[in-house]
């Protein structure tokens, strides 16, 4: 075969395998991967710098497939590099129970996927987080050890997507120069021709958001990879905007909706084999071809080799830190360090807004964990997350630990995905409570990835005040809780606090969420216990005098509440327990008895906490009451407020007797 027969054997590979499987499957989009197949030949049979021998070489470049639609694309290319779990069953078995083929990339299913994509816009972003620590990583190891680039593919829907531009405008303001997106520039969207819904020039957008732009043929493998060549050269992140035809080398549905995200049918498969000369059955693959594609997934072997040559030439302690970042460890004196910290706040006993409660522990934290990476959405000062370890980190100069992601939450938390995926870093953003709305898809993908990422959720109630019930969260703890595998986490003291980012700190197969006030708030724990306490979700805060008649459930703010109510029934000589429930999440994971010991036995059971019902019902029953909102709230200041809409400790103490006396 002369270059340009391989090329086109190696690229109609992916088209055959992804358009047999779909078929088979009877579920998929065939069109993607049809259509940026020679995209994707030239990526990685020539410039993607990875190792199938070894997917996780933390110096392998970082591939992105944004439009998680067409991820038989993916999948075809494992299966044709030679990853040792992606063989012929498996794509076969595409978007079947139990496969690791999954409909759309499933991070942690396959290796080699980067990350989690379908919905659509997220990719770019976790691409932008990725370049971000590939280039946090660099500053501080240097590039003997970290150097490699991130290419991201990404669809006309990605772009249409507002996260998109909240991604391609911190890449470009920061100079992300590793980064590089492909753009699958097809015209065609599942309604139909682009037209009918957008008319955006996509390349100027780049242009304005501070990118440089290349424009080529996206069937054109000499184009390609001068365009891929060249992207080494820039200072700036690159868009190549690439001209396709969806599901290229169908006779009737090419460059047709009805390529996107349906099987072509039988005889469209057969029309197309015939049109693009592949002479082999479903699945099969011509041996000469076959074995190109074998070839170039050992072309960086001697790259990966090289780089562990240099890496075992470096300075040992240079070297186990690498390690020990990579592996997602924390320091040995992580541990240690917060247990002392936890004396000393039992001895002072601190009244704080938990926010500062949270700054003051990531002060400690920030001095022993030297790869967190803090921000904010523009939200500093309010959410307390910068420390004097973190100094700023700007377009150029990545020595800092902080990142200023502007008013971008969704963006924010989608580059955090990708920062911790990267490996090496621990990223926290801040923003308010009421604002994990347009942060939750994202955070969403980190609970199904099961990864470490930390959102700080200032402002968590109406104890914010007057700001009113545009900022003040009533529903969002309960959507939060409602996330499977997401640790929401609200603390009621700076002691709760500290214990909550330790929980956050430690757990590498969950995001968390720390829910925190505004308002100050009395210390509730007043020794020190070598056990995290918030570690079991909830547990017995104050016991009754006597055997319980009433147990009061609580969290962060409203745990003081619980506790007054508490004083007050015990003065009437009605025996009373209050538990703390810093975490509905972490307390389902406890023992069947132990959740029994908690939530006792007493006849009257109230939950008290400044936001909707909704899973508190686990806690106190059918017969139980629950003392909190079920309205929108108000602007007034915050004790006008927790007054009108009776969240007291009077309340509390007229639903339990209530109860009692029924």
């Amino acid at each position: 075969m002369n270059e340009t027969e391989k090329h086109a054997g190696m690229a109609n590979a992916i088209r055959f395998l992804s358009m047999d499987a779909v078929q088979k499957a009877n579920s998929g989009h065939p069109g993607l991967p049809m259509g940026v197949a020679d995209l994707a030949t030239v990526l990685f049979s020539k410039f993607l710098v990875f190792d199938p021998k070894d997917p996780e070489w933390p110096n392998r470049d970082r591939f992105v497939l944004s439009a998680g639609h067409g991820s038989m694309l993916l999948y075809s290319l494992h299966y044709l590099l030679g990853y040792e779990d992606m063989d012929i069953k498996q794509i076969k078995n595409f978007r079947q129970l139990g496969s690791i083929t999954a409909g759309h990339p499933e991070f942690g299913h396959a290796s080699g996927i980067e990350t989690t994509t379908g919905p659509l816009g997220q990719g770019i972003a976790n691409a932008v987080g990725m370049a971000i620590a590939e280039r946090k990583l660099a500053d501080e190891f240097g590039e003997d050890i970290v150097d490699h680039r991130t290419w991201c593919i990404v669809g006309d829907g990605c772009l249409m997507e507002g996260i998109s531009q909240e991604a391609i405008a911190l890449a470009g303001h920061l100079k992300l120069s590793k980064l590089t997106v492909i753009w699958d520039d097809n015209n065609i969207s599942i309604d139909g021709p682009l037209s009918l819904s957008d008319s955006t020039d996509q390349v100027k957008r780049f242009e304005a958001s501070g990118w440089d732009i290349i424009e080529v043929d996206g069937h054109d493998p000499e184009q390609i990879a001068e365009a891929m060549a060249k992207v080494s050269e820039h200072e700036r992140p690159t868009l190549i905007a690439a001209n396709t035809t969806i599901g290229y080398g169908a006779p009737t549905k090419a460059g047709t909706a009805k390529a996107h995200g349906s099987p072509l049918g039988d005889d469209e498969i057969k029309a197309t084999r015939k049109a693009l000369e592949w002479e082999c059955g479903a699945f099969k693959i011509p041996e000469e071809v076959l074995d190109a594609w074998r070839i170039a997934g050992l072309r960086s072997g001697q790259k990966r080799k090289e780089w562990e040559k240099r890496f075992s030439e470096a300075d040992a302690e240079v070297r186990g830190e690498f390690e020990r970042r990579i592996r997602g460890d924390l320091p040995a004196a992580f541990g240690e360090t917060l247990d002392e910290y936890r004396k000393k706040l039992a001895a002072d006993k601190p009244v704080l807004a938990t926010r500062k409660s949270s700054e003051n522990t990531l002060e400690v934290i920030n001095g022993v964990v030297t790869e967190s990476l803090g921000g904010s959405a523009d939200l500093t000062g309010s959410n307390n997350t910068r420390t004097s370890q973190t100094v700023a980190i700007t377009p150029d100069d990545f020595s800092g630990r902080y990142l200023h992601y502007g008013i971008r939450e969704h963006g924010m938390a989608a580059a955090m995905n990708g920062i911790t995926l990267h490996g090496g870093l621990i990223p926290y953003g801040g923003t308010f409570l009421v604002f994990s709305d347009y942060s939750r898809p994202a955070i969403r993908l980190a609970a199904l990835m099961k990864i470490r990422v930390i959102h700080v959720l200032t402002h968590d109630s109406i104890g914010l005040g007057e700001d009113g019930p545009t900022h003040q969260p009533v529903e969002q703890i309960a959507a939060l809780r409602a996330i499977p595998n997401l640790f929401v986490l609200r603390p009621a003291d700076a002691m709760e606090t500290a214990e909550c980012w330790q929980i956050a700190f430690e757990n590498q197969n969950a995001p968390s969420a720390l829910a925190l006030t505004r308002q100050n708030l009395a210390a509730v724990r007043h020794e020190y216990e070598a056990e995290n306490l918030c570690s079991r979700g909830a547990y017995e805060l104050r016991p009754a005098s006597n055997e319980a008649l009433v147990t009061l459930f609580a969290s962060g703010s409203e745990v003081q509440i619980a506790l007054e109510a508490q004083t007050m029934l015990e003065e009437r000589g009605v025996a009373t327990r209050v538990v703390s429930v810093p975490c509905f999440e972490l307390f389902e994971k406890q023992s069947e008895e132990y959740r029994n010991s908690v939530i006792g036995e007493a006849p009257a059971r109230v939950a008290v906490e400044a936001a909707v019902k909704q899973g508190w019902e686990r806690f106190i029953g059918e017969k139980g009451a629950f003392v909190g909102m079920d309205s929108f709230g108000a602007s007034a200041p915050y004790e006008d407020l927790f007054d009108h809409f009776g969240i007291t400790a009077e309340a509390v103490v007229a639903a339990a007797t209530e109860i009692l006396e029924q």
